[in-house]
């Protein structure tokens, strides 16, 4: 796993995903994942807002090319919701989500139908589709997700509390990736509950003792 906090001397996959997020090429779940985390850190916005002026500069300078479907990607364009745009607010909101993110949910967090996953662990899934899935966790003070790996990636942004696995400690507005080369457990700081916003592509699979029984039971793979 790496972290938004990793060496400069090493690949930071926050830099590509805020490249991503600075050019539109985002899929909602992730874009609102990213404009979330700038509400937080705010500090990265003016790293994004470069890319955006250097990509602003190589439209202007390169060749007018014409393209099909012009007036059909305009009206996609300006029918999406603020949550597409890569405009930054505060991330104060009565709501009790970042404003970024609860207009990609579509609710406040007094709303969100939380369902219980383990002792101490909530999920809401905001969407299933096709092997990637968004979702909010709640995990309570000094609690730990079982240890598991993923056939895909996972992209996890803390918005309250902290947590620490084997690669390092996460807190508020700090982004950790996962993917299958990575078998951790995540242990939530004993002083506070965590809440994060996670983005998953491919099936989470249990490991150890506890992964072992479940598979036995239920087969492996996510369950909903």
């Amino acid at each position: 796993m790496l972290t938004s906090h990793q060496p400069e001397s090493q690949y930071n996959p926050l830099d590509e995903l805020l490249a991503r997020y600075a050019l539109g090429r985002l899929d909602p779940a992730l874009h609102a994942l990213v404009a979330t985390h700038l509400q937080l850190k705010p500090e990265n916005r003016r790293f994004v807002a470069r890319l955006e002026e250097l990509e602003s500069r190589e439209l202007e300078t390169g060749p007018i090319e014409p393209f099909a479907g012009r007036d059909q990607i305009l009206n996609h364009i300006f029918s999406l919701p603020d949550s597409s745009h890569t405009k930054i607010t505060s991330a104060k909101t009565s709501s009790g989500l970042p404003s970024a993110l609860s207009r990609y949910i579509g609710m406040d967090l007094n709303s969100v139908p939380w369902r219980n996953r383990l002792p101490g662990v909530k999920e809401y899934v905001i969407e299933d589709i096709e092997g990637r899935s968004s979702s909010l966790l709640l995990i309570g003070a000094g609690r730990a997700i079982p240890s598991h790996t993923h056939d895909g990636t996972e992209t996890t942004l803390v918005l309250e509390g902290a947590f620490s696995d084997m690669s390092g400690h996460y807190g508020r507005g700090d982004i950790a990736f996962a993917d299958s080369d990575i078998d951790h457990k995540p242990i939530v700081d004993r002083t506070s509950d965590c809440m994060c916003f996670a983005v998953t592509e491919g099936d989470l699979h249990l490991t150890g003792p506890f992964g072992r029984i479940v598979d036995r039971l239920f087969g492996r793979g996510r369950t909903n």
